[in-house]
């Protein structure tokens, strides 16, 4: 029985900030619309989704401050660097992200860019706001793990 190849899924751009400032509750994945020069720019590495957000509006979600910078070997159309892109998402799921945007707290969070087979794909997150007290729990998390690891890399040094 031969199975179906695995599609590939590699990183363009991550978007760090917002997993250190927000609780996320959901994922979804999201096709983005894109023209021409944004793919080659893309291709060559020059995206950044730090700070980016997405809007439900009138049926549709839009992506802001996704930053695709310019392609240089464009020839005569250019596209704008920051300008808001539509996402391609099925209705239901609209409708539900419409939903869990409209509690007070929640917004969507664009969590990273990738390729997904030939596709440009954005996961979006609905996410809730930390406090200064959940970051600090998150760096002291963070330190205790850095410490056991380096625990364990010197046992297993000493013992190998």
């Amino acid at each position: 029985m031969a199975q179906a190849p695995q599609e590939r899924v590699a990183d363009i751009s991550v978007n760090r900030k917002a997993l250190r400032e927000y609780h996320i509750l959901e994922r979804f994945e999201a096709g983005l619309e894109l023209v021409g020069t944004e793919v080659k720019s893309i291709r060559g590495g020059l995206a950044n989704v730090s700070g980016a957000f997405a809007r439900v509006e009138n049926g549709q979600v839009f992506a802001y401050d996704v930053d695709v910078q310019p392609y240089v070997r464009a020839s005569f159309s250019q596209h704008e660097p920051k300008r808001q892109r539509r996402l391609l998402l099925h209705k239901q799921e609209i409708d539900r992200l419409f939903g869990l945007t409209q509690v007070k707290g929640h917004t969507l969070v664009v969590l990273r860019m990738y390729w997904k087979g030939a596709r440009v794909k954005i996961e979006l997150g609905v996410a809730k706001g930390k406090e200064a007290a959940d970051k600090r729990q998150d760096l002291k998390a963070r330190a205790e793990k850095r410490e056991v690891d380096r625990e364990v890399a010197r046992f297993n040094k000493k013992h190998a």
